[in-house]
């Protein structure tokens, strides 16, 4: 951001103007701000649907893989959002 002075004998205070951004950097932070937002959601969807296999496990299927029925419970009754 640049600093606009109107003059010291106005005594006015010194006013911050936005600094143009180029087009071409605009473009390429939406880009990323759009790609980050796709890879959340993908994210979400993966944790939504691991979560809703390990509810699908009986107690048997369980304790192959090495998992206790209240661990189990925890990782299911999780938000989507946390990991």
């Amino acid at each position: 951001m640049r600093v606009v002075s109107p003059g010291m004998a106005t005594g006015r205070v010194a006013r911050v103007a936005p600094q143009r951004i180029p087009r071409r950097n605009a473009g390429r932070s939406l880009r990323q701000a759009l790609r980050l937002v796709r890879s959340t959601l993908q994210q979400w969807a993966r944790r939504r649907r691991g979560r809703a296999e390990l509810a699908r496990l009986d107690d048997r299927m369980l304790r192959d893989i090495g998992v206790t029925p209240g661990d189990a419970w925890r990782e299911i009754n999780k938000p989507f959002w946390r990991p």
